[in-house]
C-alpha cells in the first residue's frame, strides 16, 4: 500500500519546509512496511520490544508498545491497518489488549502507564472494551495514591481526555479533573517537569531536579488535550522551554534541569523525538490554541538525515535487503552512562555546573542500530491525524 497522507499536518509542514515533509512522508511508508516484522510471534496483543541491526533480530515483547502502535495505526485505512498489523485490524489489536487487562495471574498488567495507554486506545477507537479499561484505570490510579511518574500521569490525562471526548462517564470526568490537577501541580515552581509528580520518593534525591524529554512532551500533549486557559498556558511554558533549549542542529535534548530549564545532558538524541514525539506534542498544542513551533519541528526532522555528531544518517537505505526502520539514537561512547550520572549530581549541587572534559572523553559519535515499535506508532499517530483538534 502506498501511504501518501496529504493530511493537514503534513501539508503545513510542507509549506514551511518541503524537505522535512518529504522525510516524514517516506517514514510513514517505512512504518507500514516495517511494523509487521515487529509483531511478536504467536502473540495477539504484543509487539517485540526492539528490532536490532541488519539482518533484523527481535528481542523481548511489549504490551505498551502494542498500545502505542494501535493509537497510530487507527488512522490507516482498513487495508493499511491489516498490512501494518500482520493481517489484524486495530479493533482486533485493541480487543486483545483490553483482554490482557482482565488477567489477574502472574502476567497481569500492573503498570499505570500501560493501563492508561490501553484505555486511551480503547477510547480513541470506540472499542466495546472501554468500560473494562476504564475500571482498570480507576483501580490502578486511586485518589490519594501518592507520587507517580510524570509520563504515566500524562498518559492518564490523555486517556481520560479521550474518554471525555467519546462521551465519558461522571466517574471518568471526576478522575480526569483529579489527574489534570496533579499534572498541573507537578509544574508548580518549576520551568519544566521533573521525573515524577504528586509527591516525592520515586526518584533519588541527587536527580530529583532532572526531567527527561519524555517528561516534557507527554505533559504538553496531555495539557493541550485537556484544554482550558491554565492548561494551555502551562503547556506553552514547557514547550517554550524545550524549544529555547533545542540544539543548533535541531537536536531535542534528553535531560533538563526542571528548576531552570537548562540542559543537564543532551545525549542520547533519539530519532523518535525528532520525527514523532516533539512534533506530536507541539502540533497538539498548536491545534488547541497554543503557540506555533513549526520551525522547530522542521529543524528537528532535518537532523535525522545528517546529524552533525556522526556525519551519518539515521535513515538507513530502503533498497532490497536493507533495513527499513529509522536508527534509534546518537549517543556517547559511555556504556555505563557516567556522563548522565555525573551531570545529574553536579547540577543538583549547583545549577549549570558542567565538567567540560566529559564531552571530550565521551564524544557523541555512536549510532544505536535498533528500532522499537512505539517509534513507528507515534510517527503514525502524529502525522496521520485527518483534521486538527480545533
Amino acid at each position: 500500500m502506498n501511504v501518501r497522507t496529504g493530511g493537514p499536518r503534513l501539508l503545513r509542514l510542507g509549506e514551511r519546509d518541503a524537505a522535512a515533509r518529504d522525510t516524514i512522508d517516506a517514514l510513514i511508508g517505512r512504518a507500514v512496511r516495517g511494523l509487521p516484522g515487529m509483531r511478536a510471534p504467536e502473540s495477539g496483543d504484543r509487539f517485540v520490544f526492539t528490532l536490532r541491526d541488519d539482518p533484523p533480530v527481535a528481542a523481548g515483547t511489549s504490551l505498551r508498545y502494542a498500545a502505542i502502535v494501535a493509537l497510530g495505526a487507527r488512522f490507516l485505512p482498513a487495508d493499511g491497518q491489516r498490512e501494518a498489523l500482520g493481517g489484524d485490524s486495530v479493533d482486533d489489536l485493541v480487543g486483545a489488549l483490553v483482554a490482557r487487562l482482565e488477567d489477574t495471574g502472574p502476567s497481569a498488567v500492573t503498570s499505570l502507564g500501560d493501563v492508561a495507554l490501553v484505555c486511551w486506545a480503547a477510547a480513541e477507537t470506540g472499542h466495546v472494551g472501554l468500560e473494562t479499561a476504564l475500571a482498570r484505570l480507576a483501580a490502578a490510579d486511586p485518589a490519594g495514591g501518592g507520587p507517580v511518574f510524570t509520563v504515566d500521569a500524562a498518559w492518564v490525562v490523555s486517556a481520560l481526555a479521550a474518554v471525555r471526548d467519546a462521551g465519558g462517564t461522571p466517574e471518568a470526568k471526576e478522575h480526569l479533573e483529579r489527574a489534570g490537577r496533579r499534572l498541573l501541580d507537578g509544574l508548580r515552581g518549576r520551568r519544566l517537569y521533573g521525573h515524577a509528580v504528586g509527591g516525592s520518593g520515586l526518584v533519588p534525591r541527587y536527580r530529583a531536579h532532572v526531567g527527561c524529554f519524555a517528561d516534557q512532551v507527554y505533559p504538553i500533549q496531555a495539557l493541550a488535550r485537556l484544554g482550558g486557559d491554565r492548561e494551555i498556558a502551562a503547556a506553552d511554558t514547557v514547550a517554550a522551554g524545550i524549544c529555547a533549549a533545542q540544539g543548533a542542529g535541531g537536536q531535542w535534548w534528553w535531560h533538563y534541569d526542571a528548576r531552570t530549564g537548562d540542559v543537564v545532558e543532551g545525549y542520547p538524541v533519539y530519532s523518535v523525538h525528532q520525527h514523532a514525539m516533539a512534533p506530536m506534542a507541539l502540533l497538539d498544542l498548536a491545534d488547541a490554541g497554543g503557540a506555533d513551533h513549526l520551525d522547530a519541528i522542521a529543524k528537528g526532522v532535518r537532523w535525522l538525515a545528517a546529524p552533525p555528531e556522526t556525519g551519518d544518517t539515521l535513515l538507513p537505505g530502503t533498497e532490497p535487503g536493507e533495513p527499513i526502520m529509522t536508527w534509534r539514537k546518537v549517543a556517547r561512547n559511555d556504556p555505563r552512562k557516567a556522563v548522565r550520572g555525573v551531570r545529574a549530581a553536579t547540577t543538583g549541587l549547583r545549577p549549570g555546573w558542567r565538567i567540560g572534559s566529559l564531552d571530550r572523553r565521551y564524544p557523541p559519535v555512536a549510532i544505536d542500530r535498533e528500532c522499537r515499535p512505539y517509534e513507528l506508532g507515534w510517527l503514525l499517530h502524529t502525522w496521520l491525524v485527518p483534521s486538527s483538534r480545533e
